[in-house]
């Protein structure tokens, strides 16, 4: 039997998952570990992790998905790579981290991305970059630059998440353009590096890895990682991208015009375009897809809240006595508008969408006469889909159409409320699909090795599980009242 790897490196967990070649179906998955992955936050705003953790996870999700599928280690025939946006790792010239890796919802470097953007300016950053320089990857560096100059002294290279994990998979210190992109370190009017932001932070263009394309052999297994991960040395690694482009891939998002939605830990729709309109705010950010060329342009527009997922298990934490489900069922029984009570779910870090200004999560309206825990779930849930609807809006102001939305059903949209509720504040149909990114990432592999002739060939057997279209409840009005309790806070 031949199986593809995917492999999913999130910051709550690590997936993995086997995609059988001849029938498209997931053979085995596990995710590592079993509660969500400790984030560190040394001061406020700060969000590390250690990148060995990453890895620790990656080897027990690896050998349980093997074990389900009855998997040999010669069987899997590819291996992809799916991982967190935005972090910074840093290592030295032996390939060892210097320091806990800064990753996406790291607050830290905002001052940093809003001086180079208005130095450099805001026209050639938009029309090169396609961002302000913002909270990403390279603001970060220039943060550690200044505060951490012992370390900054020892990097040989900068990595993402994704990029490590590669790295100590195989040995082969590698990034690619769509990677590039997200971390504002490339130029898209020169399709390479982006010198221009290099030279401003002051940073030397060899902290870069070299530039491998997405689809393709991006280095081999090593014999020690075959042997932590119980799989063969040899094996191909040959696809690798950030969450986000990678859940549009595996969903099939390849062309312009159509969208895809994810509701973990954070929520983000994105959205795939050929013409390179951007936000003049850089509330929602467009990054080079996973096909993105120079000759064939596929860009990615996305937006990001920060505060989705983790707030609904925030909420479960607070209950403390309710599963996800039992939650589900106390926000059914709560009117639509959840009896004028609202959620601000803006409290896991700066949000884009807000212009990167950290407001916190907000319980607006709250009547003690009135109001208990069936309205606090239902607020929760329509203050994530309001959140989305107020992204989308600006969304629509670059170009981007709102009919059809793709997701996998997983996270939020598993839950009938959520889903229902955000098909009928944007009028959009929303497309569920049997698939995930870690399950996304191994089809990729399949292609970047060639068992897959093309990407149609690697999507065929794709499967939609339904369409939840708009039923005509109204939530214009609680969707009026969210906005003005937003506008008093930012």
């Amino acid at each position: 039997m031949a199986y593809l790897l995917g492999l999913d490196v999130g910051s709550s967990s690590v997936k993995a998952s086997l995609l059988e070649v001849a029938s498209g179906t997931c053979a085995g998955s596990a995710f590592y570990p079993k509660s969500e992955q400790k984030i560190d936050s040394p001061q406020p705003g700060f969000a590390e992790q250690d990148p060995a953790a990453w890895y620790a996870s990656a080897t027990s999700a690896i050998r349980d998905a093997m074990a389900v599928a009855g998997a040999a280690p010669d069987d899997v025939k590819a291996i992809g790579i799916a991982y967190q946006m935005h972090g910074l790792v840093c290592v030295d010239a032996q390939q060892q981290v210097l320091r806990p890796a800064i990753i996406w919802c790291d607050s830290r470097a905002v001052p940093y991305g809003e001086a180079a953007f208005q130095t450099i300016g805001s026209e050639v950053c938009l029309s090169r970059l396609m961002n302000s320089p913002g909270n990403f990857t390279a603001s970060k560096l220039a943060w550690v630059k200044e505060h951490e100059p012992d370390v900054f002294a020892k990097i040989d290279k900068i990595m993402l998440p994704g990029d490590w994990l590669a790295m100590r998979l195989t040995g082969e210190v590698t990034t690619t353009a769509s990677g590039l992109s997200e971390g504002i370190l490339w130029d898209f009017k020169e399709e390479a590096p982006a010198s221009l932001l290099l030279d401003y932070f002051g940073f030397d263009a060899e902290l870069l890895p070299n530039v491998v394309p997405t689809f393709g052999e991006q280095g081999v297994l090593s014999a020690a990682a075959a042997s932590e991960l119980g799989l063969a040395a040899g094996t191909p690694v040959s696809y690798r991208g950030g969450d986000q482009p990678n859940n549009a891939l595996s969903l099939n998002v390849l062309r312009p015009g159509e969208i895809a939605a994810t509701a973990g830990t954070s929520g983000v729709v994105y959205g795939v375009t050929d013409q390179k309109q951007v936000d003049p705010h850089s509330r929602v950010n467009t990054f080079a897809h996973v096909n993105h060329t120079a000759s064939d342009t596929r860009l990615g527009v996305l937006l990001c809240i920060n505060g989705t997922g983790i707030l609904n298990a925030w909420t479960r934490r607070l209950l403390s006595d309710v599963s996800y489900e039992q939650m589900n069922e106390l926000a059914a029984e709560a009117e639509a508008g959840s009896d004028g009570l609202c959620f601000l779910p803006f409290g896991n870090g700066a949000e884009r969408v807000l212009m990167n200004r950290n407001v916190g999560a907000q319980l607006v309206g709250l009547d003690l006469n009135r109001h208990d825990r069936r309205h606090v779930c239902r607020a929760v849930q329509e203050g994530i889909v309001f959140s989305f609807m107020y992204g989308m809006e600006i969304m629509a102001e670059t170009g981007m159409p709102l009919t059809t939305i793709r997701t996998g059903d997983a996270n939020m949209f598993m839950s009938e409320i959520f889903s229902a509720s955000l098909a009928n504040i944007s009028g959009a149909h929303i497309e569920l699909y049997d698939t995930d990114g870690a399950l996304g990432a191994a089809r990729g592999a399949g292609v970047g090795a060639g068992i897959f002739s093309s990407l149609d060939e690697a999507f065929a057997t794709l499967e939609k599980k339904k369409t939840i279209t708009p039923d005509g409840t109204d939530l214009i009005e609680a969707y009026g009242h969210w906005k003005r309790a937003l506008e008093k806070t930012v």
